[in-house]
């Protein structure tokens, strides 16, 4: 089976994580990974940018560890594609399928409601899925699903209880969403428990991944170090 981390965050453009794109390319090579998602925090999250630059300027910085990742995984052999994590006060989604010309063409996403830009996302191809709906922390005042607005839920997040994916699960379930997985990295070679989307033939582009998974044609899949 070729496995493929859906959910990652890298140093220096996602603010919380803890390793760069160099030493995690490489640690999921060396995990035998057929490729890996890079999934930053956009704009609207925990990005490590001046907000107050322009926003072509800060799409440039958003896009250049992603754009550093491909440069690395051709030098060591990992696939690496485009993702992205949007949020809303705590409330995350994942988006595939859209490139960086896409978000330098559409300025008009920056303060738009989740509940109308998900659908715009959708309309323009992306396969939208809800990363830790369940997730419980003292920065989030509340839990806010959206399934009417997404093709999937993530109902394993490694990084996340039990109680909070089988609630993910559930809810997926109850709204016949897509079922997704990612580890939600943020720590590089130091995260132990690894979760994320396998498929029995590779995956060619992120457009390859996107109709895949909306055919149900990739399996959830966990890995433990300990």
């Amino acid at each position: 089976m070729y496995r493929y981390e859906t959910h990652l965050h890298t140093y220096p453009v996602s603010a919380c994580a803890r390793a760069t794109v160099r030493d995690t390319l490489v640690f999921y090579k060396e995990l035998g990974y057929d490729g890996v998602f890079i999934t930053n925090h956009f704009l609207d999250g925990n990005i490590n940018i001046d907000r107050s630059l322009p926003y072509g300027e800060r799409i440039d910085f958003y896009f250049s560890d992603y754009e550093a990742g491909v440069e690395i995984g051709r030098e060591i052999g990992l696939k690496v594609f485009c993702g992205v994590e949007q949020s809303y006060a705590g409330t995350d989604f994942l988006i595939y399928g859209l490139d960086k010309a896409w978000y330098l063409a559409h300025p008009e996403i920056e303060g738009m409601p989740k509940s109308r830009e998900l659908p715009l996302l959708m309309e323009a191809g992306a396969l939208v899925v809800q990363a830790h709906p369940f997730r419980e922390a003292n920065y989030i005042d509340h839990i806010r699903l959206f399934p009417r607005c997404v093709h999937g839920a993530e109902i394993v997040n490694a990084n996340r209880t039990d109680f909070e994916n089988e609630m993910a699960r559930r809810y997926a379930e109850s709204y016949d969403l897509l079922a997704f997985a990612g580890t939600d990295n943020h720590v590089g070679p130091a995260q132990r428990k690894l979760a994320g989307m396998c498929a029995s033939a590779p995956v060619e582009s992120e457009q390859d991944f996107v109709e895949r998974v909306k055919r149900g044609e990739l399996q959830v899949f966990t890995l433990n170090r300990d």
